[in-house]
């Protein structure tokens, strides 16, 4: 017995300093970055994220067979603490129990059923790993990004934990010192192979294996703290702390930024790998490598340099390799990926300014604005990786700081800043719409009229863009024939500053927050109904941290509402296929996945089918992260990988409820000549079109005309 405590006890010992000391070092680490109020606000959300994301692997789930192995993996983790429990009491007395639980005979089972499914669990990985194994060029290219080899160690350390704890108890079976009964079923199976041995073998190897387990598990602490598996603890930490359950809607929110109180030590973005958040730098330190992310990434899928994950790797490596400046280290001059300091000093990151910057350093530039901000890296991440706040910070360092943007996105920004919108056309243009109408719109000048009972934010696209108008006419004819109140504010309406936010112009963002907030609050408007994803998301989600709350609805909501309460009866006059394509930032974003198809299953003949791709898997058109002003050189098309699918469903009709969507799936439906065949439409195209009048009005299909320049 002297003997088991002095090894188990020497093991431990030597584990536990080794794993506390790296331990001690990612907390000073990921704490060096920025701070990050509000973490830890709402805390009934935060414990039911833990209980769905963490307890319950909802997002693991979404891929069946791996999530049901990983699953099980994990719970097994869970309940066998009571294991080590036991194996650490077994080194001081054969007869330990554990307190107020006792041998009961559901634990011994138990115990014995998670040991068996996380081995089982273990050969599903296996298969998994071969069947997907990468070919030798794909292992040494930089895309590929995990390592296998640790992924081989890691199964094969979980299984010598399992092993060595049935074979253990196997022992104790046959030397009588086992506590549980015949529940144990694997425990007992195996002690009767073992059986023949004799007493006197089989309790030497009661202690060597039970000693082998207490190595086993104290060495897996050491190489998870030290390794990408560190998201067994950071994980839980993780999710806890998320911004929201999906960490979607709005973006990071940053600082009002009074630029009269810009000193030179001022910045803005992040430009060094202090420069992320607390928060952002416990994102790096746990993923996974799964891949989830990279698979979903519409950029990554469509040939652009980005993968959300080799993103992450990337900067994870460079914290890492930081680590010495960041806390001060003599040695702030070098250092490789894990490198620590021992000197336990915390000091500055004075040197930050000297260090080459992420971009392009760490971030290639084309990495950097690949990405459309759509939002599917996030809603696949299983230990809630917030990718596009990271992303986006670091683009705002880059135009704010450095001014390195795509050229072809300066225009747009200076479009905005003079003329309230990304073309450029100015105010007096918001209302050429409206001249095609047989009835008034009323132009909210001053305050909005007390029978007023919503004001219709039209957004630029819907207001400038040919194609666009015509849905927004089509929205603007229903409302009006429902008998719904409305106005709009023409020529006081400007661009909610969303692509400037979404490119990284954080200043030119909350200038015209600020400016827009201003009017709508002058004008008394509490109840707003927008047509734009985007900008239903600014205004409904993004806004509330300056100061401007609204009720605020989509088009597609509303139009809902008034469909189930009779106010609108769809008729017989549309008789066609449908593929509804839901928008990001109306679905992902913002979870609107059913109204928009309870509207299409109110019309008499509309066939709904849906692509591969929808709900919450929905494939971006293109549009995102402001790159509808951007050109798209590399890989294929983002909005012809969408409009491929939708094709392939043989809809006649693709749907959809954003007028970026409507703009950009239609100039693909075109490059791809089918502009006869299928037609791209609004919701409120298709159900004003069902009424019989969208003949009369024009508002069907697809305008011939481009969008403005």
């Amino acid at each position: 017995m002297p003997v088991r405590i002095a090894i188990g006890g020497a093991v431990t010992i030597v584990a536990f300093a080794i794993a506390g000391r790296r331990l001690w070092y990612l907390f000073r680490l990921i704490r060096s970055g920025r701070p990050d109020p509000g973490r830890f606000r709402d805390l009934p959300k935060r414990i039911s994220a833990e209980l769905t994301e963490v307890i319950g692997q909802r997002k693991l789930f979404k891929r069946t067979v791996p999530g049901v192995a990983h699953a099980f993996t994990f719970w097994g983790f869970t309940l066998l603490m009571f294991t080590i429990l036991e194996a650490y009491g077994d080194l001081f007395d054969k007869h330990f129990a554990v307190p107020f639980i006792g041998h009961t005979a559901v634990l011994g089972f138990l115990e014995d059923f998670f040991a068996v499914a996380v081995l089982l669990a273990l050969a599903v990985f296996s298969v998994i790993r071969l069947v997907n194994s990468p070919s030798r060029r794909e292992r040494q290219s930089r895309f590929y990004g995990s390592h296998t080899g640790a992924a081989w160690f890691t199964l094969a350390m979980i299984a010598l934990v399992m092993i060595t704890l049935l074979g253990y108890r196997a022992a104790q079976t046959n030397t009588g010192d086992f506590p549980y009964g015949w529940w144990a079923f694997a425990s007992h199976g195996i002690g009767r192979a073992l059986h023949p041995l004799g007493v006197g073998v089989n309790a030497d190897l009661e202690t060597v294996l039970l000693l082998a387990n207490v190595a086993v598990i104290m060495g897996f602490l050491v190489f998870v703290v030290h390794s990408k598996h560190l998201h067994i603890i950071a994980a839980p930490i993780n999710v806890a702390t998320s911004r929201r359950p999906r960490a979607l809607g709005a973006l990071y929110s940053t600082p009002d930024m009074d630029m009269e109180n810009v000193t030179e030590d001022t910045v803005f973005g992040a430009g060094h790998i202090e420069d992320l958040s607390w928060k952002q730098l416990l994102d790096l330190a746990t993923c996974t490598e799964c891949g989830r992310c990279q698979d979903a990434c519409p950029a990554w899928n469509t040939g652009k340099p980005l993968s959300p994950k080799l993103l992450i790797m990337s900067l994870r490596d460079q914290l890492f390799a930081s680590g010495p400046r960041l806390l001060g280290s003599p040695t702030a001059s070098g250092g490789h990926a894990g490198e620590e300091d021992g000197d336990g000093s915390n000091g500055s990151a004075d040197a930050g300014a000297e260090a080459p910057t992420l971009v392009p350093s760490t971030i290639e530039e084309d990495v950097l604005w690949s990405c459309l901000t759509c939002g599917a890296c996030v809603e696949q991440c299983p230990v809630d990786i917030e990718h596009i706040d990271t992303i986006v910070e670091m683009r705002r360092y880059e135009v704010l700081m450095e001014s390195r943007f795509p050229t072809e996105a300066g225009l747009m920004l200076r479009n905005i800043e003079n003329q309230g919108d990304p073309w450029g056309l100015g105010g007096a243009k918001r209302t050429e719409w409206t001249e095609a109408l047989d009835f008034d719109i009323p132009v909210v000048t001053d305050v909005i009229p007390d029978d007023i009972e919503w004001l219709y934010w039209v957004g630029c696209a819907g207001a400038l863009d040919e194609r666009a108008r015509k849905a927004t006419q089509a929205t603007a004819r229903l409302l009006h024939q429902a008998g719904v109140s409305f106005a709009i504010l023409g020529p006081r309406e400007s661009c909610t500053g969303d692509p400037a936010r979404r490119i990284g112009n954080e200043y030119l963002y909350q200038e015209q927050a600020k400016a827009n907030i201003e009017t709508l609050n002058e004008a008394k408007v509490r109840k707003v109904v927008a047509s734009c994803p985007h900008c239903f998301n600014s205004l409904a989600r993004e806004y509330p941290a300056l100061g401007g709350n609204f009720e605020v609805v989509h088009h597609s909501q509303l139009l809902s509402r008034l469909v189930s309460d009779g106010r609108i009866t769809p008729g017989g006059g549309f008789a066609s296929s449908v593929t509804y394509h839901d928008p990001c930032y109306l679905g992902r974003h913002n979870r609107v996945f059913d109204e928009p198809r309870s509207v299409l299953a109110a019309v008499p003949g509309v066939t709904q089918l849906e692509m591969h791709r929808h709900r919450e898997k929905s494939f971006c058109c293109g549009a995102g992260g402001a790159r509808m002003w951007m050109e798209e050189s590399l890989g294929k098309r983002v909005n012809l990988e969408r409009t491929d699918e939708a094709l392939t469903t043989g809809a006649g009709v693709v749907g959809t409820a954003c007028p970026y969507c409507l703009i950009m799936l239609d100039d693909a439906v075109r490059s791809r000549g089918r502009e006869e065949e299928v037609r791209v439409m609004d919701l409120s195209q298709i159900v004003e079109e069902s009424l019989g009048a969208s003949a009369a009005a024009g508002s069907s299909g697809s305008a011939d005309l481009d969008p403005p320049a």
